[in-house]
């Protein structure tokens, strides 16, 4: 962080170098910090800013959707081809943050729409992108309501591309 012994050196550095900066320049740019760390702000204005803008995590968004799907824990996990100890990892931790290509097996293991997937993701910090080769097989696959990851992964595999989990 910037202070004013640390703007000072960087006052007398640019003398030295530049011959352009005065010393007012530095005080009112040292005043317009300080101003703008300690007054503008606030620790609670953070705090209200992430409280409104907060989404639901992972855990929330993805067993809703089990629920919604009325599936069990076994049938999802079965299905994205993720083992029992993988699963109860993402179900107890909700710190931990699986793969994107976990999440992508999870939403067709509930066939989840292109909207809901991109919900799925979204919700651990991922995306679908338009210029990745294996996140356009997975969107083509959503569209075509393709949702058998044995295919989608011998489809990947195709294309010489990382399954999404399991092994071809």
């Amino acid at each position: 962080m910037l202070d004013k012994r640390m703007l000072v050196e960087l006052q007398e550095f640019l003398d030295i170098h530049l011959h352009r900066m005065v010393k007012s320049d530095i005080k009112e740019a040292s005043d317009f910090i300080e101003y703008n760390l300690s007054e503008s702000v606030q620790q609670s204005e953070i705090e209200d800013f992430i409280k409104i803008n907060r989404k639901p995590t992972l855990q929330k968004v993805l067993f809703d959707f089990i629920d919604k799907k009325a599936s069990s824990d076994s049938e999802v996990y079965k299905k994205a081809g993720l083992d029992r100890k993988h699963f109860s990892k993402i179900r107890s931790n909700s710190n931990y943050r699986p793969g994107k290509n976990t999440i992508m097996a999870l939403a067709l293991a509930l066939e989840l729409n292109k909207k809901d997937t991109n919900k799925l993701l979204s919700s651990a910090g991922y995306s679908l992108s338009d210029s990745d080769t294996t996140d356009l097989i997975i969107q083509f696959c959503l569209e075509k309501k393709i949702y058998d990851i044995d295919y989608v992964n011998q489809t990947l595999d195709y294309f010489s591309l990382k399954p999404l989990s399991g092994v071809l």
